[in-house]
């Protein structure tokens, strides 16, 4: 779960990662994405931090707004509470949604300034926050029952490789939460559902597809691009590089 829901313009579309080089050839030629950022660096998003939470779905300062996205993680997140990984939190506003819920939140972003922003909103809630590369989340042997991921993976330069490193971050049974899109309508940017699909379904028992476009409470406003939530529980345990810890 990340905590950026791109605007509608494109100067404020990018995925939170850095999109890095161009896909290699293994990636599927359904899956590619024109990555049409302003500037993806760390250093954007440093400058971004000052007013990220301004956009209604960045922040969740409004109370309705909130509220939805409350219901929606309560709904795809495990019932009890577990281990949470929320890579590319930004300033921490699902995060703490989550450790409101009981979860015991590890959240990753590039950018310092929002790992400041998101430490300062979970104070006192025991939430560890870490500067790094969603791609690879720096939280060593470590395993979770559940990694939470929005508007990232269509970012990254190689989509696959990183659903793979994060299934190998879960406890066997865990479950991936991915909050994705394909945004604007005249020139759009992202990943659709179906391709996203096609990419999970390999490492999943499991996925449910969640239509977010026609929940308005979510943006603040009216959408007519595709947004949703791909919910995955995993399959067998994933060959990774990362022992299981338990």
């Amino acid at each position: 779960m990340s905590t950026h829901a791109p605007a509608d313009e494109p100067a404020r579309t990018a995925g939170r990662p850095s999109a890095g080089p161009p896909r290699s050839p293994s990636t599927p030629p359904s899956c590619t994405v024109d990555l049409s950022l302003p500037d993806a660096g760390a250093a954007y998003w440093e400058a971004a931090a000052e007013t990220f939470d301004d956009e209604p779905d960045h922040g969740l300062r409004d109370r309705a707004v909130r509220a939805a996205w409350a219901a929606r993680l309560r709904s795809w997140l495990p019932a009890g509470p577990v281990d949470l990984l929320d890579l590319g939190c930004g300033t921490g506003s699902l995060a703490l949604l989550a450790a409101e819920q009981g979860h015991r939140v590890t959240g990753v972003d590039r950018s310092p300034r929002m790992i400041e922003r998101a430490r300062a909103k979970l104070a006192g809630r025991g939430a560890v926050l870490l500067t790094g590369d969603a791609a690879e989340p720096p939280v060593g042997e470590r395993r979770f029952g559940a990694v939470l991921v929005r508007h990232v993976l269509w970012a990254l330069p190689d989509p696959a490789a990183a659903l793979r490193r994060w299934a190998g971050l879960l406890r066997p049974g865990g479950r991936l939460v991915l909050v994705e899109g394909r945004w604007g309508e005249a020139d759009p940017i992202g990943l659709t559902a179906a391709e996203l699909d096609v990419l999970v379904r390999p490492l999943a028992a499991r996925v449910e597809l969640a239509d977010l476009s026609g929940d308005p409470a979510l943006w603040g406003k009216e959408v007519h691009d595709e947004r949703y939530a791909l919910i995955a529980d995993l399959a067998a345990p994933v060959c990774a590089s990362v022992p299981d810890a338990s």
